[in-house]
């Protein structure tokens, strides 16, 4: 049986991120992915939609259980990169995910699924599996920097997600040179808090303190309205 996780999102300012993070730092740790001095790291993802979108209009409409595909990198590093398909149901998300290598990576992103060798892993099969059946292509690439802080009770991940940018027409992950246009304001960030029954009191009263807009923000949705 699937298992899910709550997820909440929030918009809110800088200002607001920073008191946030001061606050949530004296009881939770920083993600050990971090890359910058500032404990951020870049995250780029390359969606996969069909002809007709619709992923994109299920999320726009509000369909109640929906799934969609991403090839993930950080920091550019062409070392570890991830094919992930996360599952929605309502405000709970689950996701599975298999690391590939470059070589994979490119010949899923060409669309070349008959040269690749389904028989190791549940997930691929799967893909490949949709990609035939739905006519899957790349959509959409998006990237953004992220702070994220861990606590193990609850296993409670909160990110702070800035510089969100869409990629359209480049769907070459490892290009660092790509054009790309903000989504949001540069004052803005996207809070994301995930927790798997109850948030603990602790994380609870912080989140309470600064004022925010809860808000259901779609990073792959805001980046393909991009015209």
């Amino acid at each position: 049986m699937r298992k899910y996780r709550n997820e909440i999102k929030f918009i809110i300012s800088k200002t607001m991120a920073e008191v946030l993070k001061q606050r949530l730092s004296l009881i939770m740790s920083v993600d050990t992915n971090s890359y910058n001095s500032d404990n951020s790291y870049l995250i780029r993802s390359l969606y996969f939609d069909n002809e007709n979108s619709d992923a994109y209009y299920e999320k726009m409409d509000g369909v109640e259980y929906r799934k969609k595909y991403r090839i993930r990198i950080y920091n550019f590093d062409d070392k570890f990169i991830r094919l992930e398909c996360k599952y929605k149901h309502n405000n709970m998300t689950s996701k599975d995910q298999i690391l590939i290598d470059k070589e994979l990576c490119i010949k899923i992103i060409d669309g070349k699924i008959d040269e690749i060798d389904l028989t190791k892993d549940n997930l691929l099969r799967q893909f490949a599996l949709d990609y035939r059946l739905n006519r899957l292509e790349p959509s959409i690439i998006v990237d953004y920097n992220r702070v994220a802080f861990t606590y193990h009770v609850s296993d409670v991940r909160i990110t702070f997600d800035s510089q969100i940018k869409s990629g359209m027409y480049n769907y070459n992950l490892f290009d660092k040179n790509a054009t790309t246009y903000r989504v949001i304001d540069d004052n803005q960030m996207v809070l994301e808090v995930k927790f798997n029954e109850i948030l603990p009191e602790s994380i609870a009263l912080i989140l309470q303190t600064v004022p925010t807009f809860r808000q259901a923000f779609s990073k792959f949705a805001a980046c393909r309205n991009i015209k």
